[in-house]
């Protein structure tokens, strides 16, 4: 069932065509991530779906019957409110859903055979069941917990950063949980255990989402499909973020083979145009008329063929890229480190040595001192204790604010300060538009001021700038923050050639497994970890340690805690209600194992309909029996757990 259509949709921003006739659809369970350069029109796309903004041709359909919410980039609160009541004013519906489904279950053991009341009651049981918010007081405090929003609950919202406002609204909206749930860049602003949370929830509890987000691990693991915005429509592919590059590639082979068609045909019509009688009877006008398409398309399809090509290479090379390790010369030598801000030690007597071509990724959560540390080395600030001694190197610096900008120069007086249109990059002369190219700029924006940027825009300057100057050592503070795939890309590219040092901050768990040699992990408590693992193999090996350690501490709690009394001395309506229903599914599900499993000693009857059929629906009976069986069992044994209690 489709719960967005989206139909022959034109869209244009004064001289600039973001989509023509194109069509999008979002089916229920659907997790459809949207992929493309900065400006393809992502967002749009987003809006158009979501109902914010009016197409300027085509039709919206949606399910009138369903509630879609939008993450929105700078969300909006009630003035007033603090972080609870902010989270929990999204709740209310959820809330008085659980009050009435209480009071309904009262009304019931006291009028049993009342059918309105019980089809209300099925009706609520079953949206709380949707939402699964059955244990709503329980999810509240995981969300705050997760999100590193605990501390801050008492708090007023609009005391808190854009980054911890959007932690509550997205905390708000799982919590609410939407039929569709659309989100742009939800990754922005969470630390890797944040993202890990997120994408459990989101899998867990079957969200419906369109989301656009450059975290190709949290697409690769989110995603039941991705659409890629290009040439003012939509492309889909199944599966996640590798998968994507499969169909690509095969999509790409495909494209070769239809052009080489369409020129041996094209050389044919080019033939019997070249005959010229023929061609100018009146009859033949369509003909001749297509020759002419065919001309437009064979040299359209080159450009295109290319364009994904190239795309291809990169986002290939960057998912497969391999590293390697070269040390020489000392860059920088820690002794002791230590750093507080207030009463909160950050850093406590780290020690290490940096050296030429190392590739070093600091991470840690939000607020543990990874720009501090950056800040440290760059000698930006100065340490409590102990020493950072620098050997003779010329350091690049990239920050989120993009301090190296002027907003008043245009593109050619950033890279060309002295005059021209030449800049030299790693020893070569090249134009600036060449070079500019390279980073997806077109030609008409060498004369735009840096001010009339976007975000994403200005950051792809601030790249290309950086790679025009010589230095030992790149420092960046999370340098994918703004940027589309395709960007993430050439930077990886770069960084990966690149002869110097390279020291990063970056939450981006794709982007740290490709780049870095060596982790730094700040810990928040002073403790400085160093690890030569693969980030995304080292937090998995974390989470199953908080795992174990999380056993442990239930284990000993279990133990030195007395046996609790029981709250309720009998199942729940529903249980109820499950418990009676229970044996004739049971009973049902054995009546059509019996049948196909007779099937299968018929040649006849398995012939007809196929080994394979009968063996992959056998297999299902079979686990919906063992699932069935097993809650039938366990709630004979919570009823008689309850009255003899």
């Amino acid at each position: 069932m489709a719960y967005i259509d989206l139909y022959d949709i034109d869209k244009q921003y004064d001289v600039k065509l973001i989509f023509k006739e194109m069509d999008f659809h979002l089916e229920a369970g659907e997790r459809v991530a949207i992929v493309g350069a900065n400006g393809c029109g992502k967002s749009t796309l987003m809006k158009i779906a979501f109902g914010s903004e009016e197409p300027d041709a085509g039709k919206r359909v949606t399910d009138r019957s369903i509630e879609i919410a939008m993450l929105s980039q700078q969300p909006r609160f009630e003035s007033g409110l603090n972080v609870a009541q902010a989270i929990e004013s999204q709740l209310v519906e959820l809330k008085e859903a659980q009050r009435r489904y209480e009071r309904l279950s009262t009304l019931i053991a006291e009028n049993p055979d009342d059918g309105s009341l019980l089809a209300e009651h099925e009706k609520i049981s079953a949206f709380l069941d949707h939402h699964n918010a059955w244990d709503l007081g329980a999810k509240i405090e995981r969300v705050l917990q997760e999100f590193k929003l605990k501390e801050y609950e008492d708090r007023l919202v609009a005391t808190l950063s854009g980054g911890e406002q959007r932690r509550v609204a997205l905390a708000s909206l799982i919590l609410k949980k939407p039929d569709v749930l659309m989100l742009d860049e939800p990754t922005n602003h969470l630390d890797v255990y944040m993202v890990e949370f997120l994408e459990d929830i989101l899998l867990k509890e079957n969200f419906t989402l369109l989301f656009i987000s450059h975290d190709r691990y949290f697409i690769d693991r989110v995603a039941t499909r991705i659409v890629e915005v290009e040439e003012h429509s939509l492309v889909s592919y199944k599966g996640g973020y590798e998968s994507f590059l499969k169909q690509k590639e095969l999509r790409l082979a495909s494209m070769r083979k239809e052009h080489e068609n369409l020129i041996r045909l094209l050389k044919k019509e080019e033939e019997w145009l070249s005959r010229g009688v023929q061609a100018r009877q009146s009859r033949n006008q369509g003909r001749k008329k297509r020759v002419f398409e065919l001309r437009e398309q064979a040299k359209k399809n080159p450009a295109i063929i290319r364009k994904i090509q190239i795309e291809l290479e990169r986002e290939k090379r960057s998912w497969k890229g391999e590293k390697t390790m070269s040390k020489k010369k000392m860059l920088f030598e820690i002794e002791a480190l230590g750093f507080s801000i207030g009463e909160r030690r950050l850093i406590e007597n780290f020690s290490t040595r940096i050296v030429q071509r190392d590739k070093i990724a600091i991470v840690g959560p939000n607020g543990s001192g990874k720009s501090t540390l950056l800040k440290l080395l760059l000698g930006r600030l100065k340490p409590d204790s102990g020493t950072i001694k620098r050997g003779e190197a010329k350091i690049g610096y990239f920050d989120q604010h993009r301090e190296m900008l002027d907003d008043e120069h245009t593109l050619i007086e950033t890279f060309c300060p002295d005059g021209g249109d030449r800049v030299i990059v790693e020893g070569r002369n090249m134009h600036v538009f060449g070079y500019l190219k390279s980073f997806l700029f077109p030609r008409e924006y060498l004369d735009k001021k840096i001010g009339q940027l976007s975000g994403g825009e200005k950051n792809r300057v601030a790249l290309a700038l950086l790679f025009t100057k010589h230095y030992d050592c790149l420092i960046l503070d999370e340098p994918t923050n703004d940027l589309d795939i395709q960007t993430i890309n050439i930077l990886e590219e770069k960084l990966l050639s690149y002869q110097g040092s390279v020291i990063f901050v970056s939450h981006d768990r794709y982007f740290v497994d490709k780049i870095a040699q060596k982790l730094l992990i700040l810990r928040g408590d002073g403790s400085v970890e160093e690890s030569h693992s693969a980030y995304s193999e080292y937090l998995e090996i974390e989470k199953e340690l908080r795992s174990l350690d999380n056993f442990e501490k239930e284990l000993k709690k279990s133990e030195k805690e007395p046996p609790r009394s029981k709250k309720r001395n009998k199942l729940s309506y529903k249980e109820k209600r499950e418990l009676e229903s229970l044996p004739s599914l049971i009973e049902e599900l054995e009546a059509k194992m019996d049948e196909l499993e007779a099937c299968l000693a018929d040649p006849e009857c398995y012939n007809e309909k196929g080994l394979s059929s009968i063996g992959a629906e056998l297999e299902e009976l079979r686990k919906k029996y063992d699932d069935s069986s097993e809650r039938y069992l366990q709630l004979l044994e919570l009823e008689e757990e309850l009255e003899g209690s």
